[in-house]
């Protein structure tokens, strides 16, 4: 009887050690699960560039509300030196006292300076394909590195647009400007007036020059792609400018500013002023200067169309200028931080934004998403990129602010030093790939 019941009192006790075990498992299972379905405790940082708190954060809080434990910062950031200020943390990414953030935008011509210090995007987020099925193909090409991966997100899409005051345009018996560049030429001598010395009271077009056009080097760069001209190898550090195609396309853009038949002058104010003021029939910039213009002369009567195109045989093409969301390669967290952005980039998301912005604007940045592109159609200001969106295209300086300096200086050495132009372009080659060999490798 006494071993039975201690053969009772062991089998009682291990079935509760198994079930106690096996309790234990599952709970350890459990909060497993719960750590792989659930983050936990992530903080991001996120800096933004145009949109204030007031446009983000509902869509950062709506994000947060179905991700428990992940808490994201944002931060507007100004734009004066921000390139630098944002490349100088990256730089010291391990610096506890200033450390860069996870999540921060990068312009699309700045990859080839920046992508090792980014996260790739991950296949899982987002495909290669779905990419170019979600987004523009210059978002595409803007993106890839030269080691194939993508490396930002697009949250909208900008590009060069012309200018136009509506009422000069109809004192010249147009209503809108021409599309082809023949036209538009001959449409801007009639656009311009001249004192009795021969000095222009009233330009035609703003181009040129570089000193007083603020996106000269964009312009120029736009009718360098238009001419099919290669500026960039795939080493994203030796740029090509020292050909006769590009010496050809210099003379051009010099030759509207030079000569009894010019349209536009060094000794003019900066096109934007000019636009303003109502002694400009036209200047090319991005869609954002309209808040410019509506700010500093809210009752002028302009409008937005497409650039001119070489002619009705050529393929259209256009310049874009616009910006990405991309990663800190250093974030304890890039994942999370991919997942979110992918978050920002989706339809009803990209729709919310748009309205937030709107609220304290003329109107939101223009869609990344190729299946709003219809939507931005049914806005005035933004017609021209919805038409031209899909044809756009731009190059991988890297190290935008070099380049950029570096093409000005080019182009006003032509213009007002009288520099042989072939001269002026292979020292710009040469001051360009000095820096680039040093930015970009």
């Amino acid at each position: 009887m006494e071993l039975k019941n201690r053969k009772f009192i062991i089998i009682i006790a291990c079935v509760l050690f198994l079930l106690f075990a096996g309790t234990g498992t599952f709970l350890l299972l459990s909060k497993e699960k719960d750590n792989n379905n659930n983050v936990k405790n992530v903080e991001l940082v996120y800096w933004g560039l145009w949109e204030p708190s007031s446009v983000m954060q509902p869509l950062i809080d709506e994000y947060e509300s179905t991700h428990p434990g992940v808490n994201i910062l944002y931060s507007q950031q100004t734009f004066s030196n921000y390139e630098g200020r944002l490349f100088t943390r990256l730089q010291q990414s391990s610096s506890s006292t200033e450390p860069a953030p996870d999540i921060f935008r990068i312009h699309n011509t700045w990859l080839p300076k920046y992508y090792k210090y980014l996260s790739p995007l991950p296949e899982k987020v987002m495909s290669r394909e779905t990419y170019s099925q979600t987004f523009y193909p210059t978002a595409l090409s803007d993106f890839t590195a030269k080691d194939g991966k993508l490396y930002a997100i697009p949250l909208e899409i900008d590009g060069l647009v012309l200018f136009y005051n509506k009422q000069l345009l109809v004192d010249a018996g147009f209503s809108e400007p021409p599309a082809d560049w023949d036209s538009l030429i001959d449409l801007a001598h009639k656009l311009t007036k001249k004192d009795s010395s021969g000095k222009i009271t009233q330009a035609g077009l703003a181009i040129g020059t570089s000193r007083n056009i603020l996106h000269a080097s964009e312009i120029f760069s736009f009718l360098l792609l238009q001419e099919g001209v290669e500026l960039i190898d795939s080493t994203r550090t030796n740029v090509t400018l020292n050909t006769t195609k590009v010496e050809s396309v210099l003379n051009t853009y010099t030759g509207f500013a030079t000569g009894k038949q010019a349209v536009w002058s060094s000794d003019l104010r900066y096109d934007l002023e000019m636009f303003y003021s109502g002694k400009l029939g036209m200047m090319i910039a991005p869609s954002w200067r309209a808040f410019d213009v509506i700010l500093s002369s809210p009752t002028i009567e302009f409008g937005m169309a497409k650039l001119p195109q070489l002619g009705a045989n050529q393929q259209e093409v256009y310049y874009s200028t616009y910006w990405g969301e991309a990663v800190n390669k250093s974030s304890d967290n890039t994942e999370v931080a991919w997942d979110f952005i992918n978050f920002l980039a989706q339809k009803e998301n990209q729709m919310t934004k748009f309205s937030n912005e709107s609220k304290i604007r003329a109107f939101g940045e223009p869609y990344s998403l190729v299946e709003l592109n219809s939507s931005m159609s049914e806005n005035s200001y933004l017609t021209a990129i919805a038409e031209m969106a899909p044809y756009m295209k731009s190059w991988q300086m890297g190290d935008e602010t070099i380049v950029k300096q570096t093409l000005n200086q080019l182009i006003t050495s032509v213009v007002e030093d009288g520099q042989d132009p072939a001269t002026a372009l292979k020292n710009a080659q040469e001051d360009i790939n000095d820096q680039l060999a040093q930015t970009n490798k």
